[in-house]
């Protein structure tokens, strides 16, 4: 690893359930870090159980910048979090310790470390023009819309993802030019910390997919269907299709509650859903460069991860 003048910093990747608050905790109590979440659901407040969001006694003895920041009504991006991540980042390092980012959200690490492009921000009345198209025409209308005019993000998207088809509609219709076109013109962004990189991933995909199963019935259990429930009372608003409503296991709830499968089937499809974003999620850190890869299944996972970070930070420079 070559490495820079720069202030160190830890980034903790894995996929879903694979032990990553854990081995954060653990490197807390043994080194002078501060912990950032890298997690587009742990912003939200009054999301608890469905997040595995870390109890208050954990976050008691380990605090986390960057969780419950905002409501699920409010909206927080990628760029939000990058702006926010480097200013903490920057606070952290000043107080003489270490930033150590932890999370699964690979979009906010791939943000953090390579900047975004100029995208547009959202313009209300377009918004508001091509979801009345929408109404019309329904979203597989504006997807065949969207391949017109940019068939390369068009091809990415599945014909139902309102969210994402709406925005590359938008973008177009403000700049003139398809996303992915401003996208590939991105320009890199050097982050200025010298990072480790350190992946949980585990030796055997059956283990983490029995993992990913024992915990979503656990969810069940400790009431996250009822956490659903308050959530609709104190934000009426909410929808599958709310950008709070799109994490795993909390559309699945929205849909049970609205009659369309019983618990049965709510549990097969949270399993499934949250086993289809550790998929994702391994896919993208395939895709990493630089990464130390560590089983998350060894017993002794916490200690290996702990050695590799001792031997980064006192690596001279």
């Amino acid at each position: 690893m070559v490495r820079t003048n720069y202030p160190p910093a830890i980034l903790l990747l894995g996929p879903t359930a694979s032990g990553k608050t854990g081995a954060a905790v653990f490197l807390r109590s043994k080194l002078p870090i501060e912990i950032i979440s890298v997690d587009s659901a742990l912003v939200f407040r009054d999301m608890d159980i469905g997040t595995a969001k870390p109890d208050a006694a954990t976050l008691q003895a380990a605090p986390h910048h960057l969780i419950d920041v905002t409501t699920p009504m409010e909206p927080y991006s990628a760029a939000q979090f990058r702006a926010d991540a480097l200013r903490l980042m920057t606070e952290i390092t000043a107080r003489g310790k270490i930033p150590l980012l932890v999370g699964g959200t690979m979009m906010y690490f791939k943000a953090l470390e390579e900047g975004l492009s100029d995208l547009p921000q959202a313009d209300a009345e377009v918004r508001a023009q091509l979801d009345a198209e929408a109404a019309r025409i329904g979203w597989p209308g504006m997807h065949e819309k969207l391949a017109k005019v940019d068939p390369q993000t068009a091809a990415r998207l599945k014909v139902n993802d309102s969210q994402r088809i709406q925005r590359a509609l938008e973008i177009y219709q403000l700049t003139g030019q398809p996303m992915s076109a401003m996208l590939a013109r991105q320009q890199s962004v050097a982050l200025p910390y010298d990072v480790l990189k350190i992946a949980l991933v585990p030796s055997d995909r059956k283990v983490l997919h029995a993992l990913i199963a024992e915990r979503f019935a656990a969810m069940l259990k400790q009431g996250l269907i009822d956490e659903v429930r308050r959530l609709q009372e104190k934000y009426p608003a909410l929808t599958p299709e709310s950008t709070a409503m799109r994490c795993v296991g909390y559309r699945q709830v929205l849909e049970y509650l609205r009659g369309e499968y019983d618990a049965d089937e709510l549990l097969n499809r949270g399993i499934y859903a949250t086993r289809q974003l550790a998929k994702r999620q391994l896919t993208w850190l395939r895709g990493m460069e630089n990464v130390v890869q560590i089983d998350c299944l060894n017993p002794d996972v916490h200690e290996i991860v702990l050695r590799c970070v001792m031997d980064f930070i006192q690596e001279p420079t």
